[in-house]
């Protein structure tokens, strides 16, 4: 029983960190500049800079995170939400407190 929840365990942390592995920055900032580019009226970095790193940790990579997309950038009506974590991965490496800057 003690194996049984030992290998459990294991492939729950496996599943959790491919899941996290699966989000992106790169592709965040490729999805943005085709998606979001336009209507945002913006670049990436200026995007992303709107918070610090911690700021978008509150944000969260999901519901919270479309409506600060759609706050920041009124003329954006639907942001996919399979694209949402990779979004919140390139606003979170390129923040104003990152010392990252994007190339978009």
């Amino acid at each position: 029983m003690k194996l049984l929840n030992v290998m459990f365990a294991g492939a729950l942390a496996l599943g959790i960190a491919t899941t996290a592995a699966s989000a992106n920055a790169d592709k965040g900032q490729k999805l943005f500049s085709k998606k979001l580019k336009d209507d945002c009226g913006m670049t990436g970095a200026k995007m992303a800079a709107k918070h610090t790193q911690a700021q978008w940790e509150k944000i969260g990579n999901g519901a919270g995170l479309e409506a600060e997309i759609k706050k920041i950038c009124p003329k954006v009506n639907d942001v996919d939400d399979k694209y949402l974590e990779h979004f919140y991965d390139f606003f979170y490496k390129f923040a104003s407190d990152s010392g990252n800057v994007p190339s978009c």
